[in-house]
This record gives C-alpha cells, sequence and structure tokens, in this order.
C-alpha cells in the first residue's frame, strides 16, 4: 500500500512542502507548496521571520490535505546554528537571530580567551565558526541581553516547528551537533563546557535520534488544517544530515557535497575524529542518521553566485541561474581564483565589489563581465573542493574512490566538471532533492517502512537517475591549484 509522506524543507533562501508517495520499492515526489525565506532587517540586526513560515508550512498542510489527499507523517529539516529561546508558559522570546547578522563578529576571539581552543575542540568536534549556537550565545551573554536571562528553553530552528506541532520539546541530534555544544561520543550536551562559560545549562532539553516519533500533530492544527493526528516525525532535522542520507553511494569509498547556499563537503565515519589534525584543518563531525558521523567541511559555497545575481538584478541586469552558467563557460579559464572562505565574503554589501576587492588585493586581474565573475566563482569553489578531499583523505587515511553532488548544485553542469577535473575523480549528480529525499526516508524508517540507511539509499537508486562527470585533463589543474593553496 502506498505511504503518503509529507517533508518539509526549509533553506535560507525558501521552503518546500513536498510529499513523497512511497510504495515500498521506489518514491516519487510532488511539490505541495513553495515560499520565499530570507533575513528580515531591523534596524542593524537580522532575524528570521518564524511565525509566517510557521504559517507557510499550515498553508501546505492544508493544500496538502485538499489536493494531494493528505499525509501518513510530516517531518521537518533546515539550516543549522539558528535558536528560538522560549521563557515562562513556552512564548517565544523574540524572533530568532539570523546566522549572519554581525552581533557575532569579534565573539570567537573573546571566546577563546575564556576557554582554549583544543578544549572546546575535544568535547565537541566542531569547526570554529562565529555563526556557530555556541558562540552566538556568548555574544548575547556578552551583551546581556534580558532574552538570555529569563530564557527556560533552547530550541534549534527545527526543533522549534516540531514543539508548535505536537507540543513536545526535544533538541534533535544531527542538528544539535551544529551547535559546538554537543559532545558527539557521548551524543548528550557537553555540559562542563556549557558551565565553563557559564551558560544557563537548564535551557538545554533531551536529544533524540533521527527517525523518533516526537508525538501526533495537535488536534487544532488536524482540525484546521484537514489533516488527522498523524505522527511527526524528526528526520535529520539538519538539512545536511537529512540530504547526506539521500546519497545514492554504492562506492566503497565516497565523498559527498551537498551544495547549495553553503557546500557542504564530507565523509560518512561511524566515530568522530577528534585530534589536533582536524583541529587545524577547521573540519567537523557532525551527526548523522542511524548512528553515523559527518566528517565534513562548510564552504562558502554558490552563495557567491547567489549575491553576485541579486546585485546584479538591483541594478537592473536580471539573470537566470542558467544563463550564468553559460556565460561562465564562455569566460576565459583562470583568469582569477579566491578563496571562498575569506571572511569578506559572509555578508559583503555588494559581491561583485568583495570579490573584486580580494583580486586586487592578491595582484590578479579584476573579472569585468558576469561570465567572468561568475567562472572565477566557481573555478575557486572547485579547488576548495580538492583541498578539501585531499584533507579528507589524510583524515581518514583512505583514497576516496568518488564524490557525489546532490542538491541545487547537482543542476550546474560547469560546477559539476570543474569539481570532476580539479578532483580528478568521477563526480555523481544528484537528486536534487536530496534533503526533502533524506527527510522522507528518514521518515519512512521512523514508520517502520525501511529497516536501514543502507536500504533508504537503495530505494534513492531506484527511484532517481544520476548523471556521471568523468574527470578531464586533471594535469591542467596543478599549477592552478598551488596558485589557490598560496591564497590560502
Amino acid at each position: 500500500m502506498q505511504k503518503r509522506i509529507l517533508a518539509f524543507d526549509l533553506g535560507a533562501e525558501s521552503g518546500r512542502a513536498i510529499l513523497g508517495r512511497f510504495d515500498g520499492n521506489t518514491i516519487s515526489l510532488d511539490i505541495v507548496h513553495r515560499f520565499a525565506n530570507g533575513p528580515v532587517r531591523t534596524l542593524d540586526t537580522l532575524h528570521w521571520d518564524v511565525l509566517r513560515l510557521y504559517q507557510e508550512m499550515i498553508h501546505g498542510m492544508r493544500r496538502c490535505a485538499s489536493e494531494f489527499g493528505g499525509a501518513d507523517s510530516i517531518g521537518i529539516d533546515t539550516w543549522g546554528v539558528d535558536f528560538a529561546l522560549l521563557g515562562r508558559h513556552d512564548h517565544l522570546l523574540g524572533n530568532p537571530r539570523h546566522y549572519r547578522d554581525p552581533h557575532t563578529e569579534t565573539i570567537l576571539e573573546t571566546a577563546l580567551e575564556r576557554v582554549d581552543k583544543w578544549e572546546i575542540f575535544r568535547q565537541t568536534g566542531i569547526q570554529f565558526m562565529r555563526i556557530n549556537t555556541l558562540f552566538q550565545l556568548l555574544a548575547m551573554q556578552r551583551d546581556r541581553s534580558p532574552i538570555l536571562e529569563v530564557a527556560q528553553s533552547l530550541l534549534l530552528i527545527p526543533d522549534l516547528f516540531n514543539f508548535w506541532f505536537t507540543g513536545v520539546k526535544v533538541n534533535e541530534f544531527s542538528d544539535a551537533t551544529t551547535t559546538q555544544m554537543l559532545d558527539p561520543r557521548s551524543r548528550n550536551w557537553a555540559f562542563d563546557l556549557l558551565n565553563r562559560f557559564g551558560l544557563p545549562v537548564e535551557i538545554f532539553g533531551s536529544i533524540v535520534q533521527p527517525g523518533t516519533v516526537i508525538g501526533p500533530l495537535r488536534a487544532h492544527l488536524a482540525s484546521e488544517t484537514g489533516l488527522s493526528p498523524v505522527p511527526v516525525i524528526a528526520p535529520a532535522t539538519h538539512d545536511t544530515g537529512s540530504a547526506v542520507a539521500a546519497v545514492p553511494a554504492n562506492a566503497r569509498t565516497w565523498a559527498y557535497i551537498s551544495s547549495g547556499t553553503w557546500s557542504l563537503m564530507g565523509v560518512e565515519i561511524p566515530q568522530p575524529i577528534i585530534n589536533e589534525k582536524t583541529l587545524a584543518f577547521n573540519f567537523t563531525n557532525e551527526g548523522g542518521v542511524g548512528g553515523t558521523i559527518r566528517l565534513l567541511k562548510n564552504i562558502m559555497g554558490l552563495w557567491l553566485v547567489q549575491e553576485c545575481r541579486r546585485i546584479w538584478e538591483k541594478q537592473g541586469q536580471s539573470y537566470e541561474y542558467a544563463q550564468l552558467a553559460r556565460l561562465a563557460e564562455e569566460a576565459p579559464p583562470f583568469a582569477s581564483i579566491v578563496n571562498p572562505d575569506d571572511e569578506s565574503f559572509l555578508l559583503p554589501a555588494d559581491m561583485p565589489a568583495a570579490l573584486a576587492e580580494f583580486c586586487r588585493r592578491t595582484n590578479q586581474p579584476v573579472p569585468q563581465s558576469p561570465g567572468e565573475f561568475v567562472r572565477c566563482a566557481l573555478e575557486s569553489l572547485a579547488l576548495r573542493y580538492r583541498w578539501v578531499l585531499q584533507r579528507l583523505e589524510e583524515l581518514t587515511e583512505h583514497k576516496i574512490e568518488a564524490i557525489h553532488i546532490v542538491g541545487g548544485g547537482s543542476q550546474n553542469d560547469l560546477l559539476c566538471q570543474l569539481t570532476a577535473d580539479a578532483c580528478n575523480r568521477p563526480v555523481f549528480a544528484g537528486p536534487v532533492e536530496a534533503t526533502a529525499i533524506g527527510n522522507l526516508l528518514v521518515q519512512a524508517m521512523g514508520l517502520g517502512l525501511l529497516q536501514s540507511l543502507a536500504d533508504a539509499r537503495e530505494v534513492v537508486r531506484r527511484s532517481f537517475a544520476l548523471k556521471t562527470y568523468e574527470p578531464r585533463d586533471s594535469n591542467r589543474w596543478d599549477e592552478h591549484y598551488e596558485r589557490f593553496c598560496r591564497l590560502l
């Protein structure tokens, strides 16, 4: 009997309600509802409009009931690190801050004066980025935030929506690991670290694993939307965790790139690798499905292109992404390269100007046309992937045979081919909707329809076609890779 499973997949630019129809062998997808997402600026701060996102999800449930015949379960995934604080009677204490908000700009250095960098890494295994939940909370502590002082619960963004859907407050494991406040070995909060920073440990809740049934949809929501009180199941609520669950890999050793606004590149391992070398490379150990760990590196990703496109649109030049990819293909190769993870690209007022300034600062030709800017961004990403691939092989002591690119970036033919060329590995692209698919299939595991992560990946292989990119002229990349490493 076919099961209808509803996934809400919220990204930094947009959200979708996607219905999966699973017959026990393959899964097909229907887009139920799409909606915009993005930061809301008030004065000098950036926030997420979680109330509007909640209303959009309710609308998605209504459409699922009225147009698609309802659902047998619901699951939510979102980006990581951001959170809501609840006070007495579980009232929301303000709109959650956006991870790109500038209030964390100097907090990393301040925090490391209080607790040694190795000690933080030893307890959490997470890479150091000022956007991490730990540093957001420390910035609030530094600023004597009255919200932090009265908070009684901390819920990451998907945890918040799960609470509003069910009335049950829990913290899901995969998203909790992104906070830099959870020990991936004990799979519980790093309470010693929290105490050393003087953070209120009582606001941190119970950890649940991906596939956990949190509870039924609240009766009033079931009545309001036309759905029955179906189980709300925690997939890997961190979107990268769900995306990796849907990687259709069958090679012995493989790496993934979950490619979108961010590129998350890594490998799946059974236990975290927490040592001085991992710290030196600033790699991270995040939680996955079925007890796995995602050893990975955050890379700035297609944010570089998205922000260029936004600026050009403001200037009256409107481009589709496919058009920008064609213009980049026509641009001369290797004219200019940048470090995609340079701090200047995190929240620039003008991304083309930031890229141009980096090129000037490093004595390179400055891109002039949109095609040249995009070519610079994509070649730089491919070179960064090569650097990360080499570090992954060094940390795991295994040669990686293939790279899987999933998510929106898997549609970018030029980026996929450049990645194959730069890394000298075959690249398998797809599925595009990996995050939603992983969300759906982990829900299927929670419903008892699939027994393991391997079973879920077999469903992906049966259900979706992949595109293969073989490496070409990889030796040509060697000298440019040396240039790139000098920029780091």
